[in-house]
């Protein structure tokens, strides 16, 4: 958000969300795509610039479930 010039209480307030999602993605918590769809509109980027897929290693599923 640093290289958009846009601070948390602007992001909040322009994607029309509330304190605790600025929170949330703080602690890299659960936000929903709609949320995420929100932040790309109002900082004008693709959702691969801002989400990272880390795969789960603790997982015991195998690539075929």
């Amino acid at each position: 958000m640093i290289e958009k010039n846009i601070t948390n209480a602007q992001l909040q307030k322009q994607a029309g969300f509330s304190a605790n999602i600025i929170t949330r993605l703080k602690r890299d918590d659960y936000i929903s795509l709609e949320t995420i769809e929100s932040i790309c509109k109002v900082i004008n980027c693709k959702v691969d610039d801002i989400l990272e897929f880390v795969p789960d290693h603790n997982s015991k599923k195998g690539v075929d479930g």
